[in-house]
């Protein structure tokens, strides 16, 4: 086993130790130096590039990790992704220098789930917009609609997905699913009916997207798609903002082709005050908080931390991307 009281270890997101601080008791006792975040946010290309050399280590939030950032790494051996996406990380690079990249597969799946039903509450029964009508003394009774006998659509049935049926068992709906690397039996285990993905999208009185971001998915949720959607019906986007073209959502909820969205990711985060979907009443957004729970972020830590240490150990991590 190495001794890694020589290494340094970057650590770039904000909540790492939040809700248990023996995350950074631990590893402030295993190696020689940390570094924390010093601007309390995600970093960009240039600001990763300025602190990683020096660096065997990198627990990194949601930074740009690109080859021109990665240039700089004249020491690092391990990236542990706080986290399931590695969208942000240049795994190419990466690679070629070396570096062994992880993640955190599954640890968020509850806490994204809860989000994405409570969304899905919350535009099913216009909470936002009732809340902020009674605050300005126009207590208007808004007419929602229910849960109970709709159709619930999910475009992919991983580990978040997977929650999202389950705890929608007890909405009385019917919960239809898309998913290639998913087969029957498994969907109907967690409540859902396994469709081809043109029925899931034209069927759907609420789709919620719980796919990856990779070429093929980049800008899915395109003029066409939204057009096939259901009239009426609510899209709710719990995973990248990317897959969604957001100048043709706007204009399908704008000529009310769809009723509503919920929108937890956005292609630019945070999207600027002027972001024309955030000019809607029938928009709810939130500022990517799917995996903001205390459970989620505790158990992310333990999982990056872990493989970081693992891999500085020289031992096998437990989630290795490459």
């Amino acid at each position: 086993m190495r001794d890694l009281r020589s290494c340094r270890v970057l650590v770039t997101p904000r909540s790492f130790g939040k809700y248990d601080p023996r995350l950074k008791a631990e590893l402030e006792a295993a190696v020689g130096e940390v570094v924390y975040n010093p601007l309390g946010r995600s970093l960009t290309s240039a600001e990763v590039r300025a602190l990683l050399p020096g660096c065997d280590g990198y627990i990194a939030g949601l930074d740009i990790i690109d080859r021109a950032a990665l240039e700089a790494a004249d020491r690092l051996r391990v990236i542990a992704r706080y986290g399931v996406g590695v969208d942000q990380v240049d795994l190419e690079a990466a690679g070629e220098k070396g570096v062994v990249v992880t993640n955190t597969p599954g640890v968020n799946a509850t806490a994204v789930a809860e989000l994405t039903v409570g969304l899905m509450l919350a535009l099913a029964r216009m909470i936002p917009l009732a809340n902020q009508e009674i605050r300005a003394g126009r207590p208007a009774r808004a007419e929602g609609v229910s849960l109970e006998g709709k159709v619930v659509g999910l475009l992919g049935l991983g580990a978040v997905g997977r929650q999202v049926a389950r705890r929608l068992r007890g909405f009385e709906c019917t919960v239809l699913a898309y998913d290639p690397a998913v087969d029957a039996a498994t969907a109907r285990e967690f409540g859902a009916l396994l469709c081809p993905q043109e029925e899931v999208i034209s069927r759907s009185d609420f789709l919620s997207l719980h796919v990856p971001l990779l070429p093929e998915t980049r800008g899915m949720v395109n003029a066409d798609f939204l057009a096939r959607m259901k009239r009426g019906a609510f899209l709710i986007n719990t995973a990248r903002g990317e897959l969604v073209d957001e100048e043709a959502l706007f204009a399908a909820l704008q000529s009310g082709h769809l009723r509503g969205a919920a929108l937890d990711v956005f292609a630019q985060e945070p999207p600027g005050p002027d972001h024309p979907l955030l000019s809607l009443p029938q928009v709810i957004a939130t500022p990517h908080i799917g995996a903001h729970t205390d459970a989620a972020i505790n158990a992310m830590g333990w999982g990056a931390l872990r493989d970081c240490l693992a891999v500085l150990r020289g031992e096998e991590p437990l989630h290795r991307v490459i």
